[in-house]
Formats: C-alpha cells, sequence, structure tokens
C-alpha cells in the first residue's frame, strides 16, 4: 500500500466509521498455489480492543477451500474515488492524479458451523430488511426454506490483526486547488465523483 504522511485519518474512530460504512468488501485468501478473492458484504463488529468482521460465503467454492487450509486473510474495503485532472490546478501542467479512500485490513479467518451460520444469516438480513415491516425480513422467511439454503453456505469470522489506509483527497494541495476540484467534481454526471466532492468538503 503506497501511504504518505498526508493520506491519513486523524484518528482509529475515522477508520472504523469508513469500515462499518463501506461493508460490501473484497477478501482475498491464498490457495498455496494462487490468491483467491471474493466479494461479500460483512458486519464489521467491535467490541473493546477487538474488531471482527463477519459474513458468510458460499461452501465448497475455490475461497471457502483456501480459508479453510489456510486462514490469514486480508479484507479490502473501498470508498469513493475519482480521477482528479491538473486542468483545474492553479499550475495546470502538472500531473494528474485519483482521489479514493481504501482499508486494507489483516487478520485470521474463522469457519463457523451452521448454528452460527444460521444467526449470521438473521442479523445480516435484519441489517437490511425491516422485521417488523419488511415481507422479505428473515422471520417472514419460511424455517425449511431457510435451512435448505444453509446447506450450502458457511459463516465466518475475520480477527482483524492489523489495519492499513490511505485517505488521499488531495490534502496535499493549496485550498484554492482543492475548492477548484470539489466544483469540477460536482459538475460531473458520475455520481461517484460526486461522492468524492464531499468527502473532500470535510478536509476543506
Amino acid at each position: 500500500m503506497y501511504r504518505t504522511s498526508y493520506s491519513t485519518a486523524g484518528n482509529q474512530d475515522e477508520i472504523l466509521e469508513f469500515m462499518q460504512q463501506n461493508n460490501f468488501i473484497t477478501l482475498i485468501g491464498f490457495d498455496g498455489e494462487y490468491p483467491v478473492v471474493t466479494q461479500v458484504p460483512i458486519q464489521t463488529v467491535i467490541h473493546n480492543d477487538s474488531i471482527k468482521l463477519i459474513g458468510h460465503i458460499m461452501t465448497k467454492t475455490d475461497h471457502y477451500m483456501a480459508f479453510e487450509q489456510n486462514p490469514s486473510v486480508m479484507a479490502v474495503f473501498t470508498g469513493a474515488h475519482a480521477y482528479i485532472s491538473a486542468s483545474v490546478y492553479e499550475k495546470p501542467a502538472s500531473v494528474s492524479t485519483w482521489n479514493y479512500k481504501t482499508v486494507q485490513a489483516k487478520g485470521s479467518i474463522r469457519l463457523m458451523d451452521s448454528e452460527e451460520t444460521y444467526h449470521v444469516v438473521k442479523e445480516l438480513t435484519n441489517q437490511y430488511e425491516n422485521p417488523e415491516t419488511s415481507p422479505a425480513a428473515f422471520n417472514k422467511m419460511d424455517e425449511a426454506y431457510i435451512q435448505k439454503h444453509l446447506k450450502a453456505i458457511t459463516g465466518f469470522e475475520v480477527l482483524v490483526k492489523h489495519i492499513d489506509h490511505v485517505f488521499k483527497m488531495s490534502q496535499n494541495h493549496s485550498t484554492k486547488n482543492q475548492e477548484s476540484i470539489i466544483a469540477n467534481l460536482e459538475k460531473s454526471e458520475d455520481l461517484v465523483a460526486k461522492e468524492v466532492a464531499k468527502e473532500m468538503k470535510k478536509n476543506v
């Protein structure tokens, strides 16, 4: 990971908040020959000094078997990102760049039994479907239907041991440059670029 002194968060809480807000992660393992990758939604659970990433994967896939034989994994959290054109700088004959936020969390994965997996699916579903009002809520599903689909998945828990991050939002540029970048991004039709503008405004 390429990091600079200006592209880091002010405190750990900012990093953890980013992880909780960007919870569709890229989970990476190693099968002994090649990296294996899967993209999954997770819950970032913080308790005292421990950070755990909880979700589920399809059973008997390449990543499942890799995690089974090698518990060392990396989770990559990615936020909004955008191309930053030097054409809007005070001195436009400069190098253009890319603004982005990302967190890499390294840790050890534990695969769960069926009872734990049941609980993981329930919690993750309830995070997005209101148990009281949604017709797709977990408690509205037929139990036989749930048990049938549980046979194809396995819950997991990653105990995070190390976190790296880059929050690169043109902090190394003058206030005038940053304001010009924000204005340019806000004119874009790209919704993700507009999100980068919002992130940049927090620093100006």
